[in-house]
This record gives structure tokens, C-alpha cells and sequence, in this order.
């Protein structure tokens, strides 16, 4: 199926995602059996990885995309709540040992970095307008950081 020829709902897509990734964040917290979780986990994070590339992709390739800035402050918010769920995998305090796990590190830095490229593309693709400028100079994934909020 090709889905870059459908219309995407960023905001309904990107719910689903978080969604997705705090249910992963509660599995790290919680203590389950690592064997039967371990495959469908990396296959949530393989899966959130693909959807976040397509989100980026009908973002930057859609110009004329009715609030556009809100729109990447969402995606971007979005792209770095995914790389901190990376960054908490890949953590040695993490159910998911590199040691048991070894592929697991290559995988999750491949993620990271597709993260990071999408990241500068989105940032790339808009300029913003000049009531923009009035607004606060901190993303909402650096407040979140800050925060240290999810």
C-alpha cells in the first residue's frame, strides 16, 4: 500500500505514537519477562521510526500545509520524545541488557540518527512568519527537557 498518497492527520497520527511510546516507557518501568517482550518492542520502535520518516516526509514535502508551524513544533516534539525513549532503551539500567541484546545498540543508534536527519530536514523545511518571532525562544521538547517531563 502506498501511503504517501493518502492525506495524513498529523495530530491524530501523532497521538497514536505517543500512545505507542509511553506504553514502551511503562514497559521498561515495569518487571516482566524481558524474552517475550524484547521482539515486539523493537518491532513498536521499528514501527514508530517508519511513521515518524512518513510524517516528516508529507511534512516537508507539503508547503502549503495549513498551520505548518504548529504542525513541525508537533512533529519535532514528537521526533524528540522518540529519541529520549531511545536514549532510555539503550540505558544500562534498562530491561533490555545490551549484554542479552547486542543488536540492539546498532539498531537504536540507526533510529537515532534517522531521528536527528528528520529532525534538521523539518527544521530546514519552514521558515517561520513573523508573529512567530513573538513566541517563546525554547521549543516544547527543550521545555519538556528542562522539565523533565515525558
Amino acid at each position: 500500500m502506498n501511503t504517501m498518497n493518502k492525506c495524513i492527520n498529523f495530530e491524530d497520527t501523532i497521538f497514536i505514537l505517543n500512545v505507542r511510546m509511553r506504553m514502551i516507557r511503562d514497559l521498561l518501568r515495569l518487571d516482566t519477562d524481558t524474552a517475550v517482550f524484547y521482539s515486539q518492542t523493537m518491532n513498536d520502535i521499528e514501527f514508530i521510526n517508519t511513521v515518524m520518516a512518513i510524517l516528516a516526509e508529507k511534512f516537508v514535502l507539503n508547503s502549503k500545509l495549513l498551520d505548518r508551524e504548529a504542525e513541525a513544533d508537533n512533529i519535532l516534539d514528537t521526533e524528540w520524545k522518540f529519541n529520549q525513549l531511545l536514549n532510555e532503551i539503550s540505558n544500562n539500567k534498562s530491561i533490555f541488557s545490551p549484554l542479552v541484546y547486542p543488536e540492539m545498540s546498532t539498531l537504536l543508534n540507526g533510529y537515532r540518527k534517522e531521528c536527528m536527519t528528520r529532525q534538521k530536514k523539518i527544521e530546514a523545511s519552514y521558515v517561520p512568519t513573523e508573529h512567530s518571532t513573538l513566541e517563546p525562544v525554547v521549543s516544547n521538547a527543550e521545555l519538556n527537557g528542562l522539565l523533565g517531563n515525558e
